[in-house]
């Protein structure tokens, strides 16, 4: 493969990620080749499993359409959950009220939260319960614990349903970290799950500023219920920069993009 061609399947690529799919006629018209040059290196990068062949063009692969179980999510893509959450830490001030999500990547910021100092957090997350509770042992948390009550999804390690909607919506939170499944230029932060995307919307809703965590992989697909519209966020925090094209929109909702390094 020439560097230019590398350089064409590079920019079809951010169209990707930007869109969560590609059409072989746009891909015509943008890079000036013809269809069978297009579908050639939509063969590779299928090849190279970075997307999936559809009629007229590509689809960002999504590896399931069900949500990875607590235990399997927990080992994805660590590091960079850990970045992310060190960063999102760093939005935390004293006397804050927060939400903490239940995905894996927003419990990795209560390991630095230890040196904030009359803190509030309400979280959903039986694992980020547990590990809150370790630390409130350990004299190395200083705050108050609330878990939003409801039906327990064990598959998930997590809290969700009307009861907890109820509860979530007595509480009013300064800062709302929440975790995504997928996320999309044009359509906004969605969930796999309907209950839970339910319960994150209202404490969105309820939240003073919202603050998305996602790793990279989550950017350019799209899943079963949409979360939030971007003009419900204030900042993403993500191990790698914005898509080039996502400036333009993000800044004219007021969008922060914080790269976790």
């Amino acid at each position: 493969m020439s560097l230019v061609g590398e350089e064409r399947k590079s920019i079809i690529l951010e169209k990707l990620n930007s869109e969560g799919q590609v059409k072989t006629f746009d891909l015509v018209k943008k890079l000036n080749v013809s269809s069978e040059t297009i579908r050639r290196y939509l063969e590779e990068l299928e090849d190279e499993n970075r997307l999936k062949r559809v009629y007229g063009g590509a689809v960002k692969i999504n590896l399931s359409g069900e949500e990875p179980s607590y235990l399997k999510r927990e080992v994805l893509h660590a590091e960079e959950k850990r970045l992310i959450g060190k960063a999102a830490a760093t939005l935390v001030e004293d006397n804050d009220v927060i939400f903490i999500d239940d995905g894996t990547t927003p419990q990795q910021m209560i390991h630095f939260l230890m040196n904030k100092h009359n803190l509030t957090v309400l979280t959903m997350s039986i694992p980020a319960l547990h590990l809150l509770i370790e630390y409130k042992n350990k004299e190395l948390f200083s705050g108050e614990i609330y878990l939003i009550g409801g039906k327990v999804n064990a598959t998930h390690s997590r809290v969700t349903g009307s009861i907890a909607e109820k509860i979530a919506g007595l509480f009013h939170a300064d800062k709302a970290f929440i975790s995504i499944d997928g996320i999309v230029l044009n359509k906004g932060i969605t969930a796999f799950d309907a209950e839970r995307g339910q319960l994150a919307s209202k404490v969105i809703e309820n939240s003073k500023q919202t603050i998305i965590m996602t790793d990279s992989s989550k950017i350019g697909l799209t899943q079963m219920y949409r979360i939030a519209e971007w003009r419900d966020i204030d900042i993403v925090i993500c191990n790698t920069a914005m898509p080039k094209d996502w400036r333009e929109t993000l800044d004219e909702r007021g969008v922060e993009w914080i790269v976790a390094e």
